[in-house]
């Protein structure tokens, strides 16, 4: 009878807290880079905010949600970079001494194998990244979500129950206004603040005559962004070399150059997510 009473000490000590809690106990600020559908640029923002933040001097980790088509290993150069594993967990990829990167890209055979999950598959690798990799201290979490409103959003939504805001990227284009306007809906309604709109593509700087021509048309972001009462961050115009750097991997040198019309619009971008560290 003896044997089946609890020890006293034991009733005393406090549950161990999930690992996951932990771990996003040590990152200031969590923020989702989100689009209503494809195509618009939004890894190329979520990854452009990740290394402006750090050359700012902040700590960032920068989670690749997009499970079916992993694109920041190929933007950072690094798709031919492999994982390890210690006793904290899985390391992430470490672009520079205060910038990591997470992708399941980097999990995958070569770059043609695709990920044919369902979604509770697809939640459970989310919860993996957020719980087993090893992320350490950061001042932010940058998490690039696949288009739309759908598992993998939800997913992390509910896993960070505590976010501290998104950031909506769209272009003029009247097809992807109508989805970003829905995924506006869906952060008000899982209580994560919303920063604000990046308005990507806005116009070519046509060469000849340095005026901007709206290939997507013109006015649709604004009227979002006044029947949502959200501010817009950026309108960053169609620019050739943003496509170069991505596609060559140089995504850190050329940050470092600042050169575009683009790049010298983003820091707004940058300035409004780092104002979220400033709020806690």
């Amino acid at each position: 009878m003896k044997d089946k009473v609890q020890p006293l000490e034991s009733l005393s000590k406090k549950p161990d807290e999930p690992k996951i809690v932990v771990n996003l106990r040590r990152i200031k600020s969590k923020i989702m880079v989100m689009s209503g559908k494809g195509g618009v640029g939004k890894s190329t923002i979520a990854a452009n905010l990740a290394v402006g933040l750090a050359l700012r001097g902040h700590r960032v980790g920068l989670l690749d949600c997009d499970i079916h088509g992993p694109t920041v290993p190929t933007i950072f150069g690094l798709e031919s970079a492999k994982l390890e594993v210690n006793e904290e967990g899985i390391i992430p990829i470490q672009v520079l001494p205060n910038l990591s990167i997470m992708s399941i890209g980097f999990l995958l055979e070569n770059k043609d194998s695709p990920v044919i999950w369902r979604g509770p598959a697809k939640m459970g690798a989310i919860k993996q990244f957020l719980e087993e990799v090893y992320w350490g201290a950061l001042d932010f979490l940058i998490i690039d979500l696949p288009p739309g409103t759908g598992d993998e959003p939800l997913s992390v939504a509910q896993l960070i129950p505590n976010c501290d805001g998104s950031v909506l990227v769209t272009t003029p284009q009247d097809v992807a206004l109508i989805s970003v306007r829905k995924s506006i809906t869906f952060s008000e309604k899982l209580n994560i603040p919303v920063i604000g709109l990046v308005d990507n593509m806005h116009g070519l700087i046509c060469p000849h005559c340095n005026k901007s021509i709206d290939v997507f048309g013109s006015g649709g972001v604004e009227k979002a962004a006044e029947d949502f009462n959200v501010p817009i961050l950026a309108r960053l115009p169609i620019e050739p070399k943003i496509a170069e750097m991505e596609d060559k991997g140089t995504i850190v040198q050329d940050q470092l150059k600042h050169s575009t019309e683009w790049q010298k619009n983003f820091d707004n971008v940058v300035t409004a997510v780092e104002k979220t560290l400033d709020e806690k």
